[in-house]
């Protein structure tokens, strides 16, 4: 993309958008969120390095991920979840990338994190469980700070939840939708930057790994950092491509 052609103003970026082809279920009502979120940034004078900020960070997508999950609040895949404290198989996780996250939500679960360094983490109750864990307990260190990967995923069948973490398929499981529009918005986000501004995502336990192992935030994001592909691909994923 020609400098000529870089989005500087929040108009600009209105205009990409209402121009822009986004694929998948989440698609349309993506755009039009984030649509509201600039019309909102651009009455409220705000301009485009604050609204582009807050767009690499991934603040719309999280508001907007959240508040679709709090009105599904009493839905019957949340009424009926086996979740209860202490149940973390879900927090075991596969690899060593643990999923999606977006920088706002780094720079929360690192600084959540970080005066933990050194202390017992949850690699000591499993190899593969995600470092915010108390091995003790099994209870997340960094609850209040954990991003919509975790806020999302529920489970009515605690059993279902252990043989995944064992790596036996099960059903059961599962991501809610706010999830999937959440990094739709991001992607919209990413595509209306393009040429200005990278948008980049990270994984959940690297960010976790570095900060209770006493690495700095600059460090954790460097090597938590995804290649781009990585958010089409979780994407695809949850869309069932």
């Amino acid at each position: 993309m020609s400098a000529a052609k870089r989005p500087r103003t929040v108009a600009d970026l209105r205009a990409r958008l209402a121009r822009l082809r986004l694929s998948g279920p989440d698609a349309e009502r993506a755009k039009r969120l984030l649509g509201l979120y600039l019309e909102t940034a651009e009455a409220h004078g705000q301009d485009f390095d604050t609204v582009a900020r807050e767009m690499k960070a991934g603040l719309p997508a999280v508001r907007i991920g959240g508040a679709d999950l709090a009105a599904q609040d009493g839905a019957p895949a949340i009424r009926e979840a086996a979740c209860a404290p202490g149940c973390a198989f879900c927090c075991i996780l596969a690899g060593d990338d643990g999923g999606v996250i977006l920088e706002a939500e780094a720079r929360r679960l690192h600084a959540a994190l970080a005066p933990l360094s050194g202390a017992p983490d949850g690699r000591e109750w499993s190899a593969r469980a995600c470092p915010s864990l108390d091995p003790e307990t099994r209870m997340c260190r960094a609850y209040d700070a954990r991003p919509m990967i975790c806020r999302t995923y529920l489970s009515p069948d605690a059993e279902a939840c252990r043989q995944v973490a064992e790596g036996v398929p099960a059903p059961g499981p599962g991501t809610l939708g706010a999830q999937r529009l959440y990094l739709t918005v991001q992607a919209a986000g990413r595509a209306l930057l393009a040429g200005a501004v990278t948008v980049p995502t990270y994984a959940l336990a690297r960010i976790a790994a570095a900060a209770v192992e006493g690495r700095d935030l600059a460090t954790a994001l460097r090597e938590a950092r995804h290649k781009p592909r990585v958010l089409d691909d979780e994407r695809g994923r949850l869309a069932g491509d």
